[in-house]
C-alpha cells in the first residue's frame, strides 16, 4: 500500500484558568464577566485554536477571599494544569494570587477588573498584567465628575482593602488638590458588617452633602438603604464596584434615579468595538450593562495570541510575549473572527501584530498596566444603567 503522509503533530493544548467570583460580594459579576471569556474562546477556536488545538477554560470561584483565591489558583495550576489565568476580579485577590502563587509557578495572570494602583508596584516578577485601567485614572475622572456637579464637600465610604483604599485615595487626592474640594473618607471592614450606621454618621460629621460609595454591591445595598432610611445621605456617587442591577432591584429605582457613577469604559464606538458589540449581541441577545466584560474578552484573546506568538504554552514564554502582541508597530488586529484569522496567520508566519482590544489598546508598560484608555460616566436612570459619556485618559 502507498504510504500516507502523517499529519503534523499539534502542540500542547492551551488551558486558561478563569478565576472569578461566583459567590460572595461580587457574585453578580462573575457569570457576566465570564461571557466575555467564553466569547473570546469561541472566536479563537473558530480560527483554529492555538497550536492546532482548541483552547479550553477551567473556572475557579474566589469569593473575594484572598485565601480562597490562592487555593483555587493552586488547584488550577497544579491539578488542572492551566498555562495562564484570567482574573481574579478583585484587587486584593489578584495581588494574593500573583505574589503568592503565579510568580513562583511561572504562570501569567491578567485581571480584567483589578483596578487598585497597588498592582503597579506588586512583587510579581513580571507575571501580573491587567486589561483594565488603574484607579489612578478613575479617581481623577470621578473627582472631576463631582466638581462638575457643583460639589465641594463630599464623604467617601470605602471598602478597607486594596481596591477601596486605592480608589478612595485617588479620588480624595484629586478632589482636594485639583478641584479644591473637601472630602472625608471613612473605611469599613471588608469582612462584612450587619450595619454601617456608625461609619455613615462619621462620614456625615463634616456636613458632607453627597456620599461616594466605593464598595461592592451587597455591602452598598445595606449602607445606602441605612443612609436613606436614617436621612444621613440621600444623594450618592457611584463607581465600578457599585455599578449594579442588584442595587437598583434591592433599593428601588426611584431612590437612585438620576445619580451618576464612573467605571473603566470602552471609549467611543470604533470599527473594532462595533464588531465586538455585534458579536456579543448575536451570542447573548444584548450588550452587558455590568463592567469588565470587554476587558475579560481582551485578556483571554491576549493569552491565546501570546501563546501562538511564542509557539508554546509555557507560562514564562506567554508572559514574555504578552507585551509584544499589543505593542505599536505590528499589523493591527482587533476583536472578531475576521481580524483574528489574519492575526493568527501573521503570527504563524513569524510576523508582529498590534492587538487593539474591545476595551482598550493592550499597550502594556513595564509593570503590566495599560497606559491609556477611557473612563465611562454612567447614570442610574428609570431602573436601568445608562452610559452617558466616555472620558479619555493617559497615564504616561
Amino acid at each position: 500500500p502507498e504510504a500516507t503522509e502523517e499529519p503534523e503533530p499539534a502542540g500542547e493544548q492551551l488551558k486558561i484558568g478563569f478565576l472569578a467570583d461566583f459567590s460572595g460580594p461580587l457574585a453578580e459579576f462573575g457569570p457576566v464577566i465570564q461571557t466575555g471569556v467564553d466569547l473570546a474562546i469561541k472566536h479563537i477556536n473558530a480560527v483554529g485554536g492555538v497550536n492546532g488545538q482548541d483552547v479550553i477554560v477551567v473556572t475557579g470561584d474566589t469569593r473575594v477571599d484572598p485565601t480562597q483565591a490562592v487555593e483555587e489558583a493552586r488547584r488550577l495550576i497544579e491539578v488542572e494544569g492551566v498555562h495562564a489565568i484570567v482574573g481574579p476580579l478583585s484587587s486584593t485577590a489578584t495581588l494574593a494570587v500573583a505574589e503568592s502563587v503565579a510568580a513562583g509557578a511561572g504562570i501569567p495572570v491578567i485581571s480584567p477588573s483589578a483596578t487598585s494602583p497597588a498592582l503597579s508596584v506588586s512583587d510579581d516578577d513580571g507575571y501580573l498584567f491587567r486589561s483594565t485601567t488603574s484607579d489612578a485614572a478613575q479617581g481623577v475622572i470621578l473627582a472631576g465628575l463631582a466638581d462638575n456637579q457643583g460639589l465641594d464637600n463630599v464623604a467617601v465610604l470605602y471598602r478597607d482593602d486594596a481596591y477601596g483604599q486605592g480608589l478612595s485615595d485617588a479620588f480624595v487626592g484629586a478632589f482636594t488638590n485639583l478641584f479644591g474640594g473637601t472630602a472625608t473618607a471613612v473605611a469599613y471592614s471588608a469582612d462584612g458588617q450587619i450595619s454601617y450606621l456608625a461609619e455613615l454618621q462619621q462620614a456625615a460629621d463634616n456636613n458632607a452633602t453627597v456620599l461616594v460609595a466605593v464598595a461592592f454591591p451587597d455591602e452598598a445595598l445595606v449602607f445606602i438603604r441605612e443612609a436613606i432610611e436614617n436621612d444621613i445621605f440621600t444623594t450618592f456617587l457611584f463607581v465600578d464596584g457599585t455599578k449594579s442591577q442588584d442595587l437598583i432591584d434591592g433599593i428601588g429605582a426611584e431612590y437612585l434615579n438620576g445619580m451618576f457613577g464612573t467605571s473603566p469604559g470602552a471609549g467611543p464606538e470604533t470599527p473594532s468595538l462595533s464588531v465586538w458589540n455585534a458579536s456579543y449581541v448575536a451570542e447573548y441577545g444584548a450588550l452587558p450593562t455590568l463592567p469588565f466584560v470587554r476587558e475579560a474578552y481582551d485578556a483571554a484573546i491576549a493569552v491565546a495570541l501570546a501563546a501562538e506568538a511564542a509557539g508554546s504554552t509555557d507560562g514564562t514564554a506567554i508572559r514574555d510575549h504578552l507585551p509584544l502582541v499589543g505593542a505599536p508597530g505590528g499589523d493591527i488586529a482587533s476583536p472578531g473572527i475576521n481580524s483574528l484569522v489574519r492575526a493568527m496567520e501573521t503570527l504563524r508566519a513569524g510576523g508582529d501584530i498590534n492587538y487593539q482590544g474591545a476595551a482598550t489598546s493592550l499597550d502594556w508598560n513595564e509593570v503590566g498596566d495599560v497606559t491609556s484608555g477611557y473612563i465611562e460616566i454612567w447614570q442610574y436612570a428609570e431602573g436601568a444603567i445608562v452610559s452617558v459619556t466616555e472620558v479619555p485618559f493617559s497615564l504616561e
